[in-house]
């Protein structure tokens, strides 16, 4: 997949795509299936989708807490896993956030991207104060000569998949659930950090990784994988939180990985979350950190080890 920041000066090979658009936070079974109707309406076309980095929420409202379910290397990761050929990745800046939704179809989707057809859901809003809608792009790109699929939501027995929803069960620990909305489990990537050391001296050393931009999920103990730099995925145990019992003040991911040793200093590791194993507590010592460690240990190799092996690349 190639990836491209403008959707000006593009070569020749990067254009003439059908184009799925929209956020794509997660890449969930919903954006699966708007990716999958651009593809069915111009199958001899290049498959492409065009989204935004920054998340255009994050530039409105910065002050807000981290919300993102992927960020841009993983969403791209999923993206490439379904097929996708060619990933716009424009800009969100106060310029761009200016741009009318007319120039959004004019100038960007069929000007600069030369789009053949269109795919997106229902709600997809886009220009200057969102001031286009799906009924802005029925009129206008079929008088550009673009095709335009709108697609239905993609719902389950609980209602429409979104990236709201999978957020709220995360946040409340249920990342199975959350893999069930996902086609894959939830996974948080980042750079190994050097940490305060302590897991070492108990012998449960681990890989310490700043959350950033990535949404909290509930903060607890969990069994994961991790998928390592040169492809091979280890099984651990993980908490994401504060660390009460060592006086913690930021919250942050620490993985403990089964049967491995080596340095994964300034490393980036994708942790793939399977269950929530216990809300995080404080203990009055360090002794009984220890002994919660390692029933937490055992209690997530013996989960892991029931699991069947997954067939999606991006659910270590």
């Amino acid at each position: 997949m190639k990836i491209f920041s403008d959707w000006l000066g593009l070569p020749a090979a990067a254009q003439g795509a059908a184009v799925a658009l929209g956020n794509f936070d997660g890449v969930h079974l919903g954006h699966a299936g708007v990716v999958r109707a651009a593809r069915a309406a111009r199958p001899g076309a290049p498959l492409a989708v065009l989204t935004f980095e920054p998340h255009p929420r994050s530039f409105f409202r910065p002050q807000d807490p981290p919300f993102r379910l992927t960020l841009s290397a993983e969403r791209a990761a999923a993206l490439e896993a379904l097929g996708v050929d060619l990933l716009y990745e424009l800009p969100f800046d106060a310029a761009f956030s200016h741009i009318s939704g007319e120039d959004f179809i004019d100038r960007v989707l069929h000007a600069g991207l030369r789009a053949v057809h269109l795919a997106c859901g229902g709600d997809f809003a886009f220009g200057h104060r969102r001031g286009g809608d799906v009924g802005m792009l029925i009129r206008r790109a079929g008088a550009l000569g673009m095709g335009l699929t709108v697609v239905p939501p993609i719902a389950d027995a609980q209602g429409p998949i979104s990236s709201t929803r999978i957020r709220r069960l995360l946040q409340d620990g249920y990342p199975e659930h959350a893999a069930a909305l996902l086609g894959r489990n939830h996974t948080i990537r980042g750079m190994v950090a050097h940490g305060d050391k302590r897991g070492r001296t108990i012998g449960f050393p681990t890989a310490n990784i700043p959350l950033g931009e990535h949404l909290e999920p509930a903060r607890g103990v969990y069994a994961i994988t991790a998928r390592l730099p040169d492809g091979s995925t280890v099984k651990g145990v993980a908490n994401i939180g504060l660390r009460p019992t060592v006086g913690g003040k930021e919250s942050r991911l620490e993985a403990h990985l089964f049967d491995f040793a080596g340095d994964l200093y300034d490393a980036e590791l994708t942790v793939a979350l399977h269950a929530f194993l216990r809300e995080e507590r404080k203990f009055e010592t360090f002794g009984a950190l220890k002994a919660q460690i390692i029933a937490d240990a055992g209690a997530a190799r013996a989960l892991l080890d029931s699991q069947p092996k997954p067939a999606n690349p991006l659910a270590p």
